[in-house]
């Protein structure tokens, strides 16, 4: 941005066509500026702008207006202006610029509305533009000033929270979101493994039923060896009733064996 300029800006022009006011203040020199000049303009709902080698003359129209008359435009003015804002509570940041340089140079000093109201001077004094001068700022404007500050750092802190908290949360979401994966890919292997596990259980059954049936058949024909060799022996010598009572008992074996194979096999079937 430029901070020196041959002429006079059009803004500088609308300005010197005004009168002082909330927006606007005269001074001959840089010397008559005070601090609480700065500080009324930080304080200002809309800053303002101190035009410095400018004095004031009443139009024929009956108006105060300015009027260029040139100052001192070297660093030794500029560093007195920049100390003064400096020195206020809390520091006050200003933009200098040299106009005029081809005639009667002069300086623009812009002082934006300040983001920490309200501002005071090293002395402590509370002021604000009004009406064209600078005027004390009452307790209930002061402490109106306060709870907006107070109330813009706490949206700040708040929006500041909520923003570290979403990310937060979002970090939480990310991991849990890789657990569930984690969890759902357990399950699902599990799954597999009982459905192996199952069709191994039926392939056993089903192994179980068929040598089941496998016995049963062959307690089947064993006992009906057994009792075509009771009849071949009575028919033959020998000692014929110890030969059937033992042979009646293998017989009450069997049969007893070949009962509890059938009712497994009907509880398996």
């Amino acid at each position: 941005m430029r901070k020196e300029y041959r002429g006079i800006t059009g803004r500088t022009r609308r300005l010197l066509q005004m009168p002082e006011g909330v927006n606007v203040d005269f001074k001959r020199e840089a010397s008559a500026v005070h601090a609480s000049d700065l500080v009324a303009f930080a304080n200002a709902a809309t800053g303002g702008t101190l035009l410095i080698g400018i004095d004031e003359y009443t139009s024929d129209d009956g108006v105060q207006r300015g009027q260029v008359v040139g100052c001192d435009v070297d660093d030794g003015a500029r560093l007195s202006l920049i100390n003064k804002a400096t020195g206020c509570y809390p520091n006050i940041d200003v933009e200098i610029f040299i106009e005029n340089l081809g005639a009667k140079p002069f300086l623009r000093v812009e002082i934006p509305a300040g983001p920490s109201k309200p501002y005071c001077t090293p002395s402590g004094q509370y002021t604000m533009r009004a009406d064209g001068r600078n005027r004390a700022l009452y307790p209930e404007e002061l402490l109106s000033i306060f709870m907006d500050r107070e109330g813009e750092q706490f949206l700040s802190r708040f929006r500041n929270a909520v923003f570290r908290l979403e990310h937060q949360v979002g970090g939480i979401s990310h991991s849990i979101n890789d657990g569930l994966l984690q969890v759902s890919q357990h399950i699902h292997d599990l799954d597999d493994q009982l459905k192996r596990t199952f069709s191994r259980i039926d392939q056993l059954t089903d192994s179980s039923k068929k040598r089941s049936r496998n016995m049963l058949q062959t307690l089947r024909d064993s006992q009906e060896s057994i009792g075509n060799l009771e009849r071949l022996l009575s028919e033959g010598n020998g000692n014929q009733q110890r030969y059937q009572v033992m042979l009646r008992e293998v017989e009450e074996k069997l049969g007893g064996l070949l009962d509890n194979m059938t009712s497994d096999t009907a509880v398996d079937g």
